[in-house]
């Protein structure tokens, strides 16, 4: 007999197989380590615990970069969805975002099967307990039943289940999500390492049956006539699509609800935590919004085999009796049976400060956060978190240097930069307006951004790259030609940066364009590269003078107690993120450009700023 493989070693173990956890696994395994994705029930991997939707507004850029990196969550959302929808159609390419409705139970089986089928890959049930750490890094952690795992690379993906609670009105009820159990020894075990953790709740609408909803009282919502993939392996989406539809509240409705405010947790005082300013519950909307009227319901069904809909637009934790009493005051609800209550979740999650910008913890090597615990919301961050964790998880154990996105280079690049370097007071969401350099950073050229990055690390595979090299090489093929095709004096591509120039009118002043038969995508891409010309320049000036601060490395050791001409509040702030450069601590909140100047004149009298590159 051949020798036994340990059951419990392996080279890098994820903790929870929510959207983070997911990608987090399934990028050490296909960078070739041995990896477990240890979850409290096999059951529930890639479970969309609330909204089943995928993308929207800068969250599609992020799926797209996920899917770009050789992540899966694209792949998931085509095969699976129900509805899509490319948002900010009317506005710049830049402002466009994909969205899509999923099905629920497909993505989740899905998603299951995916890791299942992972070479390299264990799925497991496990209830984690404690972190075992030596001399001041990870070697593993311990589960129920005394059970003991070793690894070189831990990634923690809680999401909201560290000591988590549910609330609705008065009831209080422990666990992470309807129907889970809550994760309660691992914040005591973060606690005794050092790590400061916090409270934030999130919440959720009640659910719908199908059957009971009168769809002739509502607007239809239909999806894209020529839905746009999430992932570049797609070439289109093939099934039919299903309506959502859309419903409002009306002031009977805030009416109950201004009058049963003393029964909603967040009101009454029970929940103190912070909830999403930008996902507000129907209660936070009819407070704050006080004279408005009504506000939007969005209908949307839950999977092909259901007839569940979630009501999107009145996320409460409202008592059950005051969510029957509501729900039939809305129009086309009049008879319409709940099938699940909404409710709120306190759980404890991790300020980000404590982490490097590769996901590692700074207090324990080896240690890595994603999603929820770093006080974030939304499925599509928690994925871009689990894969950066998951590829430095691989990279720290290989010896080889860290995989690092900065704010030029992917909305990926924003999100984790604003994590570590701001801190969070609210739970994080991305918006587009976060991204300074947004021009650059368009969902249509995720690919030609970040494939190679992916394929460097060990993600993108040879039918991918083969699939990457075709496009970017047509993509550049057509430029060349359009930048060396003159008419009157003027290159095509010229030409085709006016305003009021569409591709048509190209073909129509050169004709022999037709001829090469262009696919759309390229045709699309190089389009969008001539209307944006004059302002990506400005924009590429703009992130050179960025990568130049960048690259100006702060030595980690650095006391800045010592840097007595800083204000106290800088020195506290450098203190806690310890930035890796001048450009990092020009971004931390409360720092302003006196105390930059202060801390750059004592960087040189230590000597020459070192760069990246040194």
């Amino acid at each position: 007999m051949g020798k036994t493989r340990d059951p419990y070693q392996f080279d890098v173990i994820v903790v929870g197989a929510g959207h983070a956890g997911l990608e987090a696994a399934l990028a050490p395994a296909r960078m070739g380590l041995r990896t477990a994705l240890l979850t409290m029930n096999c059951d529930t991997v890639g479970q969309m615990s609330c909204n089943p939707a995928i993308g929207g507004v800068a969250k599609g850029q992020i799926v797209r970069e996920v899917d770009a990196l050789g992540g899966a969550m694209g792949v998931l959302t085509d095969a699976t969805a129900i509805q899509f929808r490319l948002l900010n159609r009317g506005k710049g390419a830049a402002m466009h975002s994909p969205r899509a409705q999923c099905d629920k139970k497909a993505y989740q089986f899905l998603a299951k099967l995916t890791v299942e089928r992972q070479p390299n890959l264990t799925l497991r049930q496990e209830m984690i307990e404690t972190l075992d750490v030596v001399d001041g890094r990870i070697v593993g952690l311990r589960c129920r039943g005394g059970i003991v795992y070793k690894a070189g690379a831990v990634v923690l993906t809680t999401g909201t289940f560290l000591q988590a609670l549910m609330h609705t009105g008065e009831e209080k009820t422990v666990g992470g999500r309807g129907g889970d159990v809550a994760a309660l020894g691992l914040s005591q075990s973060l606690r005794s390492l050092g790590f400061e953790l916090r409270r934030f709740k999130t919440g959720t609408p009640p659910r719908i049956n199908g059957r009971t909803i009168d769809f002739a009282k509502l607007a239809p919502q239909p999806g894209d006539a020529e839905p746009v993939p999430f992932s570049f392996l797609t070439d289109r989406i093939e099934q039919p699509q299903m309506e959502c539809h859309i419903t409002a509240t009306n002031p009977a409705v805030h009416e109950i609800i201004r009058a049963n405010l003393h029964r909603a947790p967040m009101y009454s005082g029970q929940i103190q935590s912070t909830g999403p300013r930008y996902c507000p519950s129907i209660e936070d909307k009819v407070v704050r919004f006080a004279d408005r009227e009504s506000h939007q319901i969005f209908l949307e069904p839950e999977g092909r085999n259901t007839l569940e809909y979630y009501c999107n637009g009145i996320s409460t934790s409202l008592p059950r009796d005051v969510q029957e009493a509501v729900i039939p005051l809305i129009p086309g609800l009049e008879n319409a049976e709940i099938m699940r209550y909404g409710y709120a979740v306190e759980y404890d999650f991790a300020p980000p400060e404590q982490l490097n910008a590769t996901l590692e913890t700074k207090a324990v090597p080896g240690l890595f956060f994603a999603g929820q615990i770093n006080g974030t919301t939304g499925y599509e961050e928690a994925a871009a978190q689990g894969l950066i964790a998951g590829i430095n998880a691989a990279l720290a154990v290989k010896g080889e240097p860290p995989f690092v996105l900065d704010r030029s280079s992917a909305y990926i690049g924003v999100l984790i930069d604003d994590l570590v370097t701001r801190g969070v007071d609210e739970p994080y969401r991305m918006f587009t307006s976060r991204a300074e350099y947004r021009l650059l950073l368009r969902h249509d050229n995720a690919d030609l951004r970040l494939t190679e990055s992916g394929r460097r690390v060990g993600l993108v595979d040879d039918a991918r790259w083969s699939r990457f090299e075709a496009r970017r090489d047509a993509i550049n093929g057509l430029r060349d030609r359009l930048t060396t095709t003159r008419r009157g004096g003027v290159s095509l591509f010229q030409v085709l940066r006016r305003h009021e120039t569409t591709w048509s009118d190209l073909v129509d002043l050169a004709p022999e364009l037709a001829e090469t038969g262009w696919p759309d995508d390229v045709v699309g891409q190089v389009v969008i590269e001539a209307k944006y010309n004059g302002y990506v320049g400005r924009q590429v000036e703009q992130i050179e003078r960025f990568r130049r601060l960048e690259d100006k490395t702060i030595p980690g050791d650095l006391d800045y107690g010592a840097i007595h001409q800083l204000r106290a509040e800088a020195r506290e702030k450098f203190e806690r993120v310890r930035p890796q450069s001048l450009g990092q601590a020009g971004r931390i909140s409360g720092v302003n450009p006196a105390d930059l100047a202060t801390l750059l004149i004592h960087l040189k009298r230590r000597g020459p700023l070192p760069t990246q590159d040194a």
